[in-house]
């Protein structure tokens, strides 16, 4: 299988199922001389880890990272940073009985189509759990950028099902086990979470990320945009099925004069680009929302079909989050934190020397 790796000067490679003994990652590129431990890494997938609240699936995992290289005396040395996470929580058993059928909304039928048969075990390789390697890896970036640029990347749960959550302060996003960004609404979550798990059932979430302090440059004009590598890179993260980046899909009602960012000697007067002009970064906030689809994985009956074709039903038990936005908070970040740090080596490479002719003041 190709197609476990994904960056150009700060690439991260993948490796592990769902249910096999580990998840593994290398991160290749990072600079050398960074203070780097364990905890750095630790407190980000401890954000995303199940088990954490009763709203999400309750298999029980550590997330405990091992770096195995790439660091040395505490500190970066520039080559590959590897690392593994131990899967410690399997119950395989619980996906004997859909072993011969195909779940709708799964990877199943296609992964099957494609490799001629499937790790029915949790999903195998297309499992949300490879997620701990991209959330590993987003808090090497976090850190680097943090550090060398100023550079924050925060995300939160922007809207539950049909409930969206009006955003008050970043202080409520990890004081909640929904990254919800104003404490008033979280008991009104709690039920309706309660509610979808009682019921069997499941829905869809959107979540927004925004990254301060991005210097102007980053990205290409072409084949190499910064907001096209940013599409990719949260379309890759698990039941994603749209991206926006600034005004998004709203830029469809606006006018020109509405939606073309004004420009006055102290900055732009609005961020209806989410940052990003012809594919490079404005030096404003980088804005990106994604939709994540209700969990394919739930206990009602759904009509769907066996290995041989015959027509029959499924229904999924198990451990399952009734909703995937309530953990995709940090993925997301971790994402974007990714392709952002790609995109301040490959500028520092061919334009770190160039001394722009104009700033704001």
């Amino acid at each position: 299988m190709s197609g476990n790796s994904f960056g150009l000067l700060y690439c991260v490679t993948s490796f592990g199922e769902s249910h096999g003994p580990a998840y593994g990652g290398v991160v290749d590129g990072c600079p050398p001389g960074m203070a780097l431990a364990a905890a750095d890494i630790q407190r980000e997938l401890d954000r995303r880890k199940p088990g954490s609240s009763r709203h999400v699936t309750q298999r029980r995992e550590t997330d405990a990272i091992e770096i195995l290289s790439g660091v040395y005396e505490g500190k970066t040395t520039g080559t590959a940073i590897g690392f593994l996470i131990r899967n410690e929580d399997q119950r395989s058993k619980d996906y004997s009985a859909i072993a011969e059928k195909f779940r709708p909304g799964h990877a199943d039928y296609t992964y099957t189509q494609k490799y001629g048969f499937r790790d029915a075990r949790g999903g195998g390789r297309a499992s949300a759990r490879e997620t701990v390697i991209r959330v590993a890896a987003g808090a090497i970036a976090k850190k680097w950028l943090g550090e060398r640029y100023g550079v924050k990347v925060r995300g939160y749960l922007a809207q539950l099902g049909r409930t969206p959550i009006p955003f008050q302060s970043w202080d409520a996003v990890d004081q909640n086990p929904f990254f919800a960004p104003n404490a008033a609404v979280v008991a009104q979550l709690e039920k309706q979470v309660d509610e979808l798990r009682e019921s069997g059932d499941s829905c869809g979430a959107r979540v927004n990320v925004v990254a301060s302090g991005v210097p102007v440059g980053w990205g290409e004009p072409v084949y190499g945009r910064l907001d096209a590598d940013i599409a990719g890179a949260m379309m890759g993260i698990n039941a994603v099925k749209g991206v926006e980046i600034g005004a998004g899909f709203g830029a469809i009602a606006q006018k020109g004069s509405e939606h073309g960012d004004e420009m006055t000697p102290k900055g732009f007067a609005s961020n209806n680009n989410g940052g990003v002009l012809g594919g490079i970064s404005s030096g404003q906030d980088i804005t990106v929302s994604i939709a994540l689809k209700p969990t394919s994985s739930i206990r009602l009956p759904r009509r769907t079909i066996d290995r041989r074709g015959k027509p029959t039903t499924v229904e999924t038990t198990g451990r399952h989050d009734p909703c995937v936005g309530i953990r995709a908070t940090p993925i997301a970040e971790a994402m974007l934190a990714c392709v952002l740090m790609d995109h301040a080596l490959r500028h520092r490479a061919q334009c770190g020397d160039v001394e722009p002719p104009v700033s704001f003041r």
